[in-house]
């Protein structure tokens, strides 16, 4: 966390006018790993039922969004106090995973992003369609190796496709794409607390507990002007 900071300008983008800063800030790198999720892993096409595992947090409200625009019918899945939320930024349905465990519903989906969510490989499995595919964004450490280590070879075992997200690529063109969709207003970031620069410790107490809604920004003050 700093007032300033060096980066290549390829990697940078004009920040869309309607956005504020904090939203500005809240955008990468969640909603780069929420697109290269669901787009270049995922394959997602219109029409799609997708389900987003961990659908409340950063990387879960943008991919709710980001799969509504390409015309996916999303499922959110989320605790009890963030089911409103989810539903508010599009989601056409939502799971309490306190109250019901989608993988044994017997309901299967075209696409599922695990943004979040401590399942075995075995049970994203089998919630997917013959021709479905599962990218693990986030998570527990051993859901994650998972599905970079054992997703690959149960790929190989029939039609359906496991794997992991891997290394997230930033660029101008990723960039772009998204501020076309900020701006449009087809994506809102959803910003769950504010905190000042010097409060940073408490910020990070607070995202590590788990309980954040979206995304949690880190104010930085100059000159009197945020």
């Amino acid at each position: 966390f700093a007032e300033y900071v060096c980066a290549s300008e390829d990697s940078l983008v004009l920040k869309p006018t309607s956005m504020t800063f904090e939203e500005a800030a809240a955008v990468p790198m969640a909603e780069i790993t929420a697109l290269q999720g669901l787009r270049d892993h995922g394959q997602i096409q219109s029409g799609d039922k997708v389900l987003i595992n961990g659908a409340s947090g950063g990387v879960g409200t943008f991919a709710v969004q980001i799969a509504k625009s390409f015309g996916a019918e999303v499922t959110g899945v989320c605790s009890t106090s963030k089911l409103e939320m989810v539903r508010s930024i599009g989601a056409d349905q939502v799971i309490d995973y306190t109250q019901e465990d989608f993988t044994n519903s017997g309901q299967q989906y075209d696409l599922i992003l695990g943004a979040g969510g401590y399942h075995p490989i075995s049970d994203y499995r089998r919630a997917l369609t013959p021709q479905g595919i599962y990218i693990c964004a986030g998570g527990s450490m051993a859901g994650f190796f998972q599905a970079m280590l054992l997703g690959p070879l149960i790929s190989l075992s029939g039609s359906k496709k496991l794997g992991s997200l891997g290394w997230v690529k930033p660029g101008h063109k990723v960039f772009a794409l998204l501020s076309e969709l900020l701006e449009a207003g087809k994506i809102v970031p959803v910003i769950d607390k504010r905190y000042s620069l010097s409060e940073v410790p408490e910020a990070l107490q607070y995202y590590g507990d788990g309980h954040a809604r979206g995304k949690v920004v880190i104010t930085v003050e100059h000159n009197n002007k945020n």
